[in-house]
């Protein structure tokens, strides 16, 4: 996935180093007699509207690892406790996951909303620090990294995975969650606590 500020009028570079379009090409299916750009302008305004997180996923391969910014994540089966995430393959943490077998959903106070934007492109890694894009990390369970500022987690290994075009849904079973930080009565970063949108 990647993220764009809804006030960018340039395409901005992202978490797996893609560059999105501010103009993209529409993709059918369109409804007879309605002017493709037009509908598309309007199907895209509508999946906005769909209600999502914002996210920082932890993902690793051997010593590579890396936090980008997520917006598509959500349970996905009650036993075993399954997680999805919708990762585009381009992306630096694509590879990681694929590579590595696993993933770490950390989620953000609101108030925090400003450290997503540090990772809409590829984090660096200090690992003498233990820190990427300049934020302390632990390693889960399942090896992957998770920001010590998250005030939720849901460390994941991977079970399955499914090609969907653009992007691929990474599917982890949940092997360690926790909330951190008095997390359990902060109020969670939402899509809708930004100026960036995705999606559509």
């Amino acid at each position: 996935m990647s993220l764009r500020d809804a006030s960018a009028r340039s395409p901005l570079r992202h978490g797996y180093g893609a560059v999105v379009s501010t103009r993209p090409v529409p993709v059918g299916p369109f409804p007879d007699g309605l002017d493709a750009e037009e509908y598309d302008r309007l199907r895209r305004r509508v999946l906005w509207k769909l209600p999502s997180g914002l996210y920082l996923l932890g993902s690793r391969a051997g010593e590579r690892r890396n936090l980008m910014t997520l917006n598509w994540a959500m349970q996905v089966s009650l036993d075993p406790k399954y997680v999805a995430v919708s990762v585009e393959q381009s992306a630096v943490t694509h590879g990681l996951i694929a590579e590595g077998g696993c993933f770490a959903v950390a989620l953000v106070a609101r108030e925090d909303r400003e450290v997503v934007r540090r990772f809409v492109k590829p984090a660096e890694h200090d690992a003498k620090a233990h820190t990427l894009g300049g934020i302390a990390y632990r390693d889960g369970v399942s090896g992957a990294p998770i920001p010590e500022l998250a005030v939720g987690y849901l460390d994941c290994g991977l079970r399955h995975s499914l090609d969907l075009g653009s992007h691929s849904l990474f599917v982890g079973e949940v092997l360690e969650a926790g909330f951190a930080n008095g997390g359990e009565n902060v109020p969670v970063l939402r899509m809708e606590d930004t100026r960036m949108n995705y999606g559509g």
